[in-house]
């Protein structure tokens, strides 16, 4: 009996139907979790991977991570092999090669951008059952692995300008900030549309979202209600869509209403179990994510909403302060960061 026999040979079935997209996704997530436990498994980067496909480009980031999770609990419930045999059920044939496709990208070692020897058996019987020709594969995995190097060789690019700059300005010209990280600690900038993160190999995250306030809504945020408004921002918006959707066990510990503080602002401290950006390799040889806090602080300036968040990663060994404690330090860095950003009125 092969390794992964019990998940590519299940007899398990699940009543859940998938649509064709949903089924490309599973088997990224099948694929994902044949060598970790499904707790393991990292939702943002499948989001980050399938976003690029063609499949999905009318998804946001918000609608891949429900699927994911969707996909999860499928696999908690019913298990891998009946997820499996769910992708293949539903799975047409024009989509064959985007499934096998979003198997390979997840396996891609990032690196040195190439599938590792440890895990070309699995991507051997995921070919085979998928009953994907070896010239096809082939044709597949050069084209994934293309597809990483573009994109490393466009953050490098990102990097080396922004960094010689030290300077980040938003294409928006909304803003500009200080370049919190550097090359020498692994110092990565990333962005997206109305977001930029800056981070580093020791657990450095500095995130600034930011949006413009639709005209309709500029009026109704004035002194009287700032505090419920910023609240409802974060507490009914930001978190559960951006980090609760991704790592369902995330908690807010603390919040706070901040009046001295442009004109007024909003903070909240999140526990995130297992959510910090860096990893501990545990003694099985896979990685494990260390746990975090994040501290997020939303607040306007001119017309646009910033919401900008820290993290600090808790290593092995090290005793939490209290949460009282804890969230005035984090305050304390992220007010830090804010002071170094000049915000323009456009």
């Amino acid at each position: 009996m092969g390794k992964y026999d019990k998940i590519f040979q299940s007899d398990d079935v699940s009543q859940e139907e998938l649509s064709p997209e949903e089924a490309v996704a599973a088997i990224a997530v099948v694929t994902t979790a044949a060598d970790v436990t499904l707790e393991n498994v990292d939702i943002e980067m499948l989001v980050d991977i399938l976003w690029g496909f063609e499949v999905f480009e009318q998804y946001d980031d918000n609608a891949l991570s429900e699927i994911i999770s969707k996909l999860i609990s499928i696999a908690e419930t019913d298990g891998l092999g009946a997820l499996f045999n769910a992708a293949s059920e539903f799975l047409t044939d024009e989509l064959v090669l985007d499934g096998f496709a979003a198997g390979v990208s997840v396996l891609v070692s990032e690196d040195d951008i190439d599938i590792p020897k440890a895990k070309m058996p699995l991507l051997k019987q995921l070919q085979s059952v998928l009953e994907v020709e070896d010239e096809e594969a082939n044709e597949v995995i050069e084209e994934v692995l293309t597809a990483f190097e573009e994109v490393e060789e466009d953050i490098l690019g990102d990097e080396t300008t922004d960094f010689a700059e030290d300077l980040y300005s938003s294409p928006e010209g909304n803003f500009t900030v200080s370049i919190p990280v550097t090359p020498d600690a692994g110092g990565k900038i990333q962005t997206a549309e109305g977001m930029v993160s800056f981070s580093d190999d020791y657990g450095t995250l500095l995130r600034i979202d930011y949006y413009l306030i639709p005209p309709s809504q500029r009026a109704e945020i004035d002194d009287s209600v700032r505090e419920q408004y910023f609240e409802s921002v974060l507490l009914d918006k930001y978190i559960p869509q951006a980090i609760v959707a991704n790592l369902s066990s995330a908690s807010v510990e603390y919040t706070g209403f901040l009046p001295n503080e442009m004109q007024g602002a909003y903070f909240a401290l999140v526990n995130m179990p297992g959510g910090c950006t860096i990893s501990k390799q545990e003694n099985n040889g896979h990685p494990q994510r260390l746990d975090a806090f994040r501290g997020i602080i939303a607040f306007q300036q001119h017309d646009f909403i910033y919401i900008v968040t820290s993290q600090r990663c808790f290593f092995s060994g090290e005793t939490l302060d209290s949460i009282d404690t804890e969230a005035e330090t984090m305050k304390a860095n992220i007010l830090a960061f804010i002071d170094t950003m000049e915000f323009s009125n456009i």
